[in-house]
């Protein structure tokens, strides 16, 4: 069986262990993840969702139709944009004022765009229109899967790694403090946004998927689409 070849788009590294660990549950055949964003020859680009938007606005100035027929991503199977729901609580001024200047001219869409939660599913769809307008006038296509974490990826190594009942899951989707709470738990339960202690922790995302799924709907939602793709 051949290797899948990933592409991902992803506002961190701590967001690409997740990542990875989910599309280990995932996708049962072997796959090679290259990361596109953040990506040390262009650091101009950043990192966080500033960073997602920029490599976003680049790919609709260098191919102005579906991202599957971009040349310069053919040779993937499967490209992948990862944004925590979290970005719909910002402001574009938060990138800068550059950003914020190019928002006005480009005509992006509107943020903040968080809705009341729950349903977090009431902020997904804004926040994907957002999305969409910064690769237009490229757009989507079926080779395509957003990476959506409510509120943030790390809700999903809190799913894997704490017991079900525990008080720092209730809402867990809707928690916007839940990913800088994780780091302030008693040392047996504490897990740091650091690189090596989420790699030291990926295994249970792995293993844990199907809590996880029970936990965080747009779990279910980035599997669903991982599916439908490949």
């Amino acid at each position: 069986m051949s290797e899948l070849r990933i592409a991902l788009v992803v506002e961190g590294d701590t967001d690409l262990v997740i990542i990875e660990a989910a599309l280990k549950a995932i996708i049962e055949r072997p796959f090679i993840l290259t990361k596109l964003q953040p990506e040390a020859t262009a650091p101009k680009m950043g990192t966080g969702w500033s960073g997602v938007l920029k490599w976003c606005d680049a790919s609709s100035q260098r191919h102005s139709a579906s991202l599957d027929t971009d040349p310069t991503l053919e040779q993937f199977d499967l490209l992948i944009i990862h944004l925590d729901v979290d970005v719909s609580t910002e402001f574009y001024a938060n990138a800068g004022p550059t950003v914020h200047d190019m928002a006005v001219q480009k005509g992006w869409g509107i943020l903040p765009c968080a809705q009341p939660c729950p349903p977090v599913a009431h902020s997904i769809a804004p926040l994907t229109a957002t999305l969409d307008s910064w690769l237009h006038p490229s757009s989507r296509g079926a080779k395509t899967v957003l990476c959506l974490p409510a509120q943030a990826s790390g809700t999903w190594l809190a799913a894997a790694s704490l017991s079900a009942d525990h008080a720092l899951l209730r809402g867990a989707e809707c928690n916007v403090n839940l990913e800088s709470r994780l780091s302030l738990l008693p040392l047996d339960q504490r897990i740091r946004k650091k690189v090596r202690e989420y790699r030291q922790h990926a295994n249970k995302v792995t293993d844990n998927w199907p809590t996880i799924k029970a936990v965080c709907s747009q779990a279910e939602a980035f599997e669903t689409a991982v599916l439908a793709a490949v």
